[in-house]
C-alpha cells in the first residue's frame, strides 16, 4: 500500500512547516499532503510514494489530532485518508465544535482542517492555546479576505502577543460610525504581507475538468415582493416583520419558491439523470421534495435532520442543505450541481461546487446551474459573490 502525490503536492509538503497554512482549492489534495508532512517530516517515517520506496515506521511518533468539520468526522473521511499511512491508534478526529476539549494537550501534532479561526471567537482562542503547546498546520481553501481573518493565525505563530497587540499595531477604526469598532483601514500592511507570505504554502493545481457555469433565469412575484418590502409585513404569519433578517428571509422565500424554479429543475434533472441540488431553507426543501422528477428517480437528503447517502441507482436527485453539506464529502458519480438558491457566503458557494470538482473525477466537463431571478435581493447577492465577498443584509436593506 502506498500514496500518490504529484510534483506540485510533493513540493508543497517540502515547503510545509510548523504553524503554516496549506492552501489549495477544493479537491487539490490538502488532506493527503498534510498527512504526508506529519508522517514523513514530523515523525520521520517513510511511505511508498508513487509506486517507489518502502514503508518505514516513524522514528519519532507523536499523537495526531485532526480538528475538522462534523460531517468529515461522522463520515470517517480522515480515517480513510490515514489508511495508506497505517495510522489508527495515534489519531483522534473531532469537530471544531469540540475543540475546547483539547486545550490541555501537550507535545502532539494538530491538523486544523477547513479554516475556522477567522476573527477572535471561542474557537480561535482555543486554537491559539493549543498552538502554543503543540506543533500544527492549518488547511484552507480560502485562508482570508481581510487582515483580521489572519489575526488568530498570526497570534498562534507568535507574531503578536494577543488581539490588542495586533489591533494597536495595524488597525485604524472609523471615528464616526453607527457600528462600534468598525475598521476604517489597516496600517503597515507591507509587514502583514510579509508575515502572510511566510506562513502560506500553496498547492498549484490544474483542475482535470472544465467547469461550465450557467445562469438559469427564473421569474418571481414582483407585486408580492414589493408589498412585503414596503409594508414590512410577514404574509405567512400575518404579523409585522420583526427585524432585517426576517425581512430578507421573506423576500427570498417569495423568490425561491416561485413555480418557475420547479420547472427549471425538472428540465435539468430529466436531461442529466444524476443531479446534486443545493438549497438554503426548509421551504425550498419542501418544494424540491414535492417535485415529480419522473419515473425511476430516487431522491435522498442531507441536512440537519437527515443524513442519507447518495442513491446507488441510475437516476437520482440528492438534496443538500448548504449549512449541513457544503463541505466534507465528495461525489464523482455526477457532473452536475444545481444551485436552487444562492448562499450569502462566497466561501460556502465555492465549497459546495467542490463536491464534484475533484482530482479523481472521471468527467472532462462539469456543469453548475445557478437559478437566479431579477429580484433586487437576488441581484445584490450575485454582485457580492462575484466580488468574492459575503452578502450583507443590513447594507442591502439600508439601500
Amino acid at each position: 500500500m502506498g500514496i500518490e502525490l504529484d510534483a506540485h503536492q510533493i513540493e508543497a509538503v517540502n515547503k510545509l512547516g510548523n504553524g503554516k497554512i496549506l492552501c489549495g482549492v477544493v479537491g487539490s489534495g490538502k488532506s493527503r499532503c498534510a498527512l504526508a508532512y506529519y508522517f514523513c517530516r514530523e515523525c520521520q517515517g517513510k511511505v511508498r510514494l508513487n509506486g517507489k520506496g518502502r514503508y518505514v515506521k516513524p522514528k519519532k511518533p507523536k499523537p495526531l489530532y485532526i480538528i475538522t468539520t462534523a460531517r468529515k468526522r461522522d463520515t470517517f473521511e480522515w480515517e480513510k485518508e490515514c489508511l495508506p499511512f497505517l495510522l489508527s491508534d495515534e489519531v483522534t478526529v473531532d469537530s471544531w465544535n469540540n475543540i475546547k476539549k483539547y486545550v490541555d494537550v501537550r507535545d502532539a501534532f494538530f491538523i486544523f482542517d477547513e479554516q475556522r479561526v477567522v476573527g477572535y471567537g471561542a474557537w480561535s482562542k482555543s486554537f491559539i492555546k493549543i498552538a502554543r503547546n503543540n506543533r500544527w498546520i492549518l488547511l484552507s481553501g480560502t485562508p482570508g479576505d481581510t487582515w483580521m481573518d489572519y489575526m488568530s493565525v498570526f497570534i498562534a505563530n507568535g507574531f503578536f502577543k494577543h488581539k490588542t497587540d495586533f489591533v494597536n499595531q495595524h488597525v485604524v477604526f472609523k471615528k464616526f460610525s453607527r457600528y462600534p469598532n468598525q475598521i476604517d483601514y489597516y496600517i503597515f500592511e507591507d509587514r502583514l504581507e510579509k508575515l502572510r507570505d511566510q506562513i502560506l504554502v500553496d498547492i498549484e493545481y490544474t483542475k482535470p475538468a472544465t467547469s461550465h457555469e450557467q445562469v438559469v433565469q427564473v421569474s418571481y412575484d414582483r407585486t408580492l415582493y414589493k408589498t412585503v418590502r414596503s409594508r414590512r409585513w410577514n404574509i405567512y404569519k400575518d404579523e409585522p416583520v420583526q427585524n432585517i433578517s426576517e425581512l430578507c428571509y421573506l423576500l427570498r422565500r417569495i423568490i425561491n419558491t416561485d413555480e418557475s424554479r420547479e420547472k427549471a429543475v425538472i428540465e435539468i434533472v430529466r436531461e442529466k439523470k444524476k443531479v446534486i441540488i443545493f438549497y438554503n431553507f426548509n421551504c425550498e426543501l419542501d418544494m424540491l421534495k414535492g417535485i415529480k422528477y419522473g419515473n425511476g428517480f430516487s431522491v435522498a437528503e442531507w441536512n440537519s435532520y437527515k443524513h442519507e447517502p447518495i442513491p446507488k441507482t441510475d437516476k437520482w436527485v440528492y438534496l443538500v442543505q448548504y449549512a449541513a453539506g457544503a463541505e466534507g464529502w465528495n461525489c464523482i458519480e455526477t457532473d452536475t450541481i444545481i444551485f436552487f438558491s444562492q448562499n450569502y457566503s462566497y466561501k460556502i458557494m465555492q465549497q459546495a461546487a467542490g463536491r464534484i470538482d475533484r482530482r479523481n473525477t472521471p468527467f472532462k466537463d462539469l456543469y453548475f446551474y445557478h437559478l437566479k431571478s431579477r429580484a433586487p435581493i437576488d441581484k445584490a447577492i450575485s454582485v457580492a459573490l462575484k466580488e468574492k465577498r459575503n452578502f450583507n443584509e443590513s447594507r442591502f436593506i439600508g439601500k
